[in-house]
């Protein structure tokens, strides 16, 4: 099979934690291409992480939503995008319980969004989109063989209930448009530059600050770890020779319980794990077991490098390198943490780190629509009557707004 070269890639979501690894290994690796990233630097996201390719000539870094159509055509357009490599997302499934709407926005709209864009260019050549393990949801405890690309998905949360709904999406386009279309689901990703809500990095910064590391339920829940290094070498695998049309495993077949990453975590920073480990309140539902079928990806070539016990040690390194990477992030170390919507801090400065910001074009494109919805609502008024708007406007309570 030939190998796939692009010329223009967007990658979205660049500046969080798998898609930077992801960017800065193109960058890197590929001077011939050009690298646009777009990320709205949300509360998990961060520019410096994508410091290594900050000042690279084929690297450009676009502050904005994936949720506003007009900034993502302008972007294909006028960067002459052929490859886009989709990874923004809401992850966190702790936050999916408090908030789903956001995720069903993030998710399923800008998935949207994106495809919609895709289609009207027309000029798209590499679609790939990031998913998750978890659409598949709970795999039997005593299964031997994983999940397969052609498994039934069957997710059990807001967050993965969604990543499920934007693949639907990602499918027909294909279907029904042609577009040139290859998802990916992976397992759980370790390694520097992760926010520190997800397991491995909160366990790592509660065991620097020599505090309790918290388990939800009794923590036989089963996770496959793959590292950061490796995951964004199975990204530059499947967009060199991954094959249109096709959904490619990413993961591993070593396993392991929660509390055994909670004991090998303790154990390298010579805590106690009898008093260190505290069990707390389970998520309201929480898959026991995640287990992939990744052959499909191996025979494109890719295979783990990085085992565990390294991996690790590399993490926490870091970690114990840049306590202060993140700031602030008290709140993300609760053991159920409600992090959404925080604005990024961290920009890079114009001049001499090639940012654009499009704010102004999504400043313009709620003007517009405010303007609009005030006119439609004048007309409103005047045909059905001021007391009809009045009621409204104090039922705001009721599940229908004019009830």
């Amino acid at each position: 099979m030939a190998s796939y070269k692009p010329k223009n890639i967007l990658i979205t979501g660049a500046a969080g934690f798998i898609a930077s690894h992801v960017a800065n290994r193109l960058v890197r690796n590929y001077p011939e291409y050009k690298i646009v990233v777009l990320d709205k630097l949300d509360y998990c996201s961060n520019t410096k992480n994508l410091l290594p390719s900050k000042l690279s000539p084929n690297f450009k870094f676009v502050k904005g939503d994936i949720e506003s159509a007009d900034l993502v055509n302008y972007l294909l357009i006028t960067e002459s995008i052929d490859t886009i490599m989709h990874f923004a997302a809401q992850t966190h499934v702790d936050n999916s319980f408090g908030n789903s709407f956001e995720f069903t926005k993030n998710n399923i709209y800008g998935t949207h969004v994106l495809l919609e864009a895709c289609k009207v260019t027309g000029q798209i050549r590499r679609f790939i989109h990031v998913s998750t393990d978890e659409v598949y949801g709970e795999t039997d405890e005593d299964a031997v063989v994983g999940n397969h690309e052609a498994s039934q998905l069957l997710p059990t949360n807001p967050y993965s209930a969604t990543k499920a709904g934007a693949e639907m999406l990602v499918m027909a386009y294909g279907r029904s448009y042609g577009l040139p279309v290859i998802t990916t689901r992976g397992n759980n990703v370790y390694g520097p530059n992760q926010f520190p809500e997800k397991l491995i990095p909160k366990f790592i910064l509660l065991a620097m600050r020599g505090k309790t590391l918290p388990i939800h339920g009794d923590g036989s829940n089963v996770r496959s770890y793959l590292y950061c290094e490796d995951v964004a070498e199975a990204f530059e695998v499947i967009l060199h020779k991954g094959e249109v049309g096709r959904v490619y495993n990413i993961g591993t077949k070593k396993e392991r319980r929660v509390i055994d990453v909670a004991r090998d975590i303790c154990k390298l920073f010579s805590m106690d794990p009898e008093t260190s480990i505290e069990f707390v309140e389970n998520r309201p539902f929480n898959d026991q077991r995640y287990f992939l079928d990744d052959q499909r990806l191996k025979n494109l070539g890719w295979s783990e490098r990085t085992v565990w016990e390294d991996g690790l040690k590399k993490t926490i390194k870091w970690y114990t390198q840049n306590p202060d990477w993140w700031g602030d992030v008290t709140g993300a170390l609760l053991p159920h943490p409600r992090m959404l919507m925080m604005p990024g801090s961290t920009h890079f400065d114009s001049e001499d780190g090639k940012e654009t910001s499009y704010d102004w074009l999504d400043r313009w494109f709620t003007w517009s629509v405010m303007r609009e919805t005030r006119y439609c609502l004048r007309i409103w008024k005047r045909t059905l009557g001021r007391s009809f708007i009045t009621q409204c406007r104090y039922s705001k309570y009721n599940a229908d707004p004019c009830v």
